[in-house]
């Protein structure tokens, strides 16, 4: 792509988080939102391929109906109370269906079957974005809401947690894990949203380091499912000795810095007398944590079959940058130190 214009297409992604971030008007962060959709398109489809072509257009149906949504939403609001305000949803109606519209947005189950499909048909670079960038903006606005149905929350919350866990569980396309490995990530997010919206956020900052790790590892290996993983030993062997530890800080294993959050988690989720969801919710990371193990299974214990799906590629010497993955590799592993820091930061 030319640089030109992938410069100008990430300079609309920026902008559109960004509108969305600075408004308080329901019709400014809806344009916010639709210009983050339309830039993003093009670094979809850059490849010409028809699983590109397959997974932007469904991609873009998902939004266009989400966006619509939340404009019917608003626009009733502002008919029902006469406010544009985003803070200002107070009737039940416009409130539910707000909710209901970002969760299509960000892939919340049961509003999740969009994104294993979008995810599968993309490039690994451009699934980063839609995995990390692209949530900001409507969690932001959930952010706002704060909504007034703390039930729908809830059940939006573990039915995520439970499907992010069944789903990858025979999965064997990495790009499928890691869409399941997010829903499972954003049910554990929205579940404390209503208690702790500073937990949330910094949930949402672990989860954007550790999934960052992970992209740039399989990016590094050029590896798209299972079978591929067993030939990185060859390629890289100092990051496949760390890889396992990556994957399991995104299971949430003490002592890694996946644990924190959902140690922050569950013990908000029981001082609000939540102990059955708080208990669902960590039995459902039990399933998660399988398919970490899976992949670290294959990466480290196997090696690859000699076939023509799994054979070992050359050695050549990488071009990528490897700084960005170093330090997030770092960061995904021994944060867990910090938490009475950041603990003593989210209550101050």
């Amino acid at each position: 792509m030319n640089p030109y214009i992938l410069a100008i297409l990430l300079f609309g992604l920026g902008l559109g988080t960004t509108i969305t971030f600075a408004s308080s008007h329901w019709l400014l962060s809806w344009m916010g939102l639709e210009m983050n959709t339309l830039a993003i398109i093009p670094l979809m489809t850059q490849h010409h391929h028809p699983r590109a072509v397959e997974a932007t257009t469904k991609y873009f149906l998902t939004q266009a109906t989400a966006a619509a949504t939340l404009l019917f939403a608003s626009v009733t609001n502002a008919w029902l109370t006469g406010q544009w305000e985003i803070q200002q949803i107070t009737h039940p109606l416009p409130s539910t269906m707000i909710t209901l519209a970002l969760a299509l947005k960000i892939g919340l189950a049961p509003l999740h079957a969009w994104l294993p499909e979008v995810l599968q048909g993309l490039d690994l670079t451009t699934g980063l974005i839609l995995s990390t960038w692209q949530k900001l903006a409507p969690f932001a606005l959930i952010l706002q809401l704060q909504p007034s149905s703390s039930t729908l929350l809830i059940i939006l919350g573990l039915t995520s947690t439970l499907i992010g866990g069944w789903g990858g569980l025979n999965q064997t396309q990495l790009r499928k894990i890691l869409a399941y490995s997010s829903i499972a990530h954003l049910g554990w997010m929205i579940l404390v949203l209503q208690f702790s919206p500073s937990i949330t956020l910094l949930t949402l900052l672990t989860y954007f380091i550790m999934t960052f790790s992970t992209f740039l590892v399989f990016k590094l290996n050029e590896s798209t499912n299972i079978n591929t993983l067993a030939t990185s030993w060859a390629k890289a062997p100092a990051l496949t000795a760390l890889m396992p530890l990556i994957l399991l800080s995104l299971g949430g294993l003490p002592p890694l810095t996946g644990f924190m959050p959902k140690w922050l988690i569950l013990q908000e989720l029981t001082k609000q007398g939540l102990a059955p969801t708080a208990t669902l919710a960590a039995l459902s990371a039990l399933l998660s944590l399988y398919f970490y193990l899976r992949l670290s299974y294959a990466m480290t214990l196997t090696i690859s079959p000699n076939n023509l799906t799994g054979s070992t590629p050359w050695r050549l010497p990488s071009t990528q940058l490897t700084y960005p993955l170093a330090t997030s590799t770092a960061m995904t592993i021994c944060l867990l130190p910090l938490t009475p820091a950041i603990s003593a930061l989210l209550t101050s």
